[in-house]
């Protein structure tokens, strides 16, 4: 990816994703326009949070523009497949999402993880351009991913690992 900022406009797809075992999984966000392939790291909460900040924003949408057809949340799994080689150009430090009336599409803004300290006008951007149908069945899909992870404890709501785990709640006793 050259320079610093970065925009697929329109994206032609976009996904994300998980690879590894759970408990160590790397989360993915990918995107395709024409010619143009990306791929970010990003965390699990980062796709959690957008799918919860997207319906928000959609609700508001249709509330300020009430002639929207709603975004249709409908994905096809073996679509929604991440596309190898990954080969990301940075880590998702933040989030964004806008809307363009005129083009009646949704923006993701992407920047890039700073380390402490660093300028913010260094981090690198990459604005994918969506319809809201797009970024919506991209989020309904993250939380289906997300969810397929460890299994979450009872008592204390911490994950259990495949070798089990101490519960708080049950004095520390394994299961």
């Amino acid at each position: 990816m050259a320079g610093r900022e970065h925009e697929l406009n329109p994206v032609s797809h976009i996904t994300t994703g998980a690879i590894g075992p759970a408990g160590k999984r790397v989360f993915y966000l990918q995107a395709r326009s024409d010619a143009e392939f990306v791929t970010l790291i990003v965390e699990k909460a980062q796709v959690q949070s957008l799918a919860i900040g997207l319906e928000q924003y959609l609700q508001e949408l249709q509330q300020r523009y009430p002639s929207l057809e709603e975004a249709s949340p409908e994905f096809d799994e073996a679509a929604m497949a991440l596309e190898v080689p990954l080969d990301p150009a940075f880590r998702v430090g933040q989030l964004g999402l806008g809307y363009d009336e005129a083009s009646d599409h949704l923006v993701l803004v992407a920047s890039e993880l700073q380390v402490e300290g660093a300028d913010p006008e260094e981090a690198a951007v990459v604005r994918f351009w969506c319809t809201r149908s797009q970024l919506r069945a991209m989020c309904r899909w993250g939380i289906e991913v997300a969810g397929r992870g460890r299994p979450i404890c009872g008592n204390c709501g911490e994950p259990i690992d495949p070798e089990g785990h101490f519960c708080p709640k049950r004095n520390g006793h394994k299961h």
